[in-house]
């Protein structure tokens, strides 16, 4: 079986750890984990790996997190991969900081990376890892927020929760969404 997982960011030293780009990040913390190493190719930065009897091929695009939706669709297309098997890693301001949801599909929530996806997939069921990084920003500074840094605290904070991440995305692969729904959403 192949598995696409998707990080969502944009790329350049400037967006380079920002809470906008915790996709690259986990994707990054998966990879090493690994021992995997990420090539530039075609729309994005590509690693291949394998996990028991599972193929994996991670993405993080290079189309800017707004025309992410390309990349996803090119690699998919080029792996013949199932879209039930495709794992996209998005920031959330709406679940608090390091917190996760995993959902077998849903709206966009107004994030213009998996609104562009389901334009190109031509559906919103594709599942997604949630990676909240709150919303402790005041009224109308949202973009300041997304693409501003973490925290001191958060940042001592990050290693766990990527670590969990990385974890809830083995299961995935693993055990199938369900279960990583059941073991990591609301931990």
């Amino acid at each position: 079986m192949k598995y696409l997982i998707v990080g969502l960011g944009n790329i350049g030293d400037e967006y380079q750890g920002t809470r906008h780009n915790i996709g690259f990040t986990v994707l990054d913390a998966f990879a090493k984990a690994s021992n995997t190493a990420f090539s530039t190719c075609r729309y994005g930065d590509v690693a291949e790996m394998r996990l028991k009897n599972r193929q994996l091929v991670l993405l993080k695009p290079s189309t800017y997190m707004n025309l992410s939706g390309n990349a996803v669709r090119y690699w998919k297309e080029k792996e013949g991969i199932d879209t039930d098997h495709i794992l996209v890693i998005v920031d959330d301001i709406a679940l608090p900081f390091g917190a996760i949801r995993i959902k077998p599909r849903g709206s966009d929530a107004g994030h213009n990376g998996l609104k562009n996806i389901a334009q190109m997939l031509g559906t919103d069921a594709y599942p997604r890892l949630r990676f909240g990084i709150g919303s402790d920003f005041p009224r109308g500074c949202q973009i300041d927020y997304v693409l501003g840094h973490f925290t001191l605290d958060q940042r001592q904070q990050l290693p766990v929760r990527v670590d969990v991440a990385c974890e809830a995305i083995r299961t995935f692969c693993l055990a199938g969404i369900q279960t990583a729904m059941n073991t990591y959403n609301n931990k």
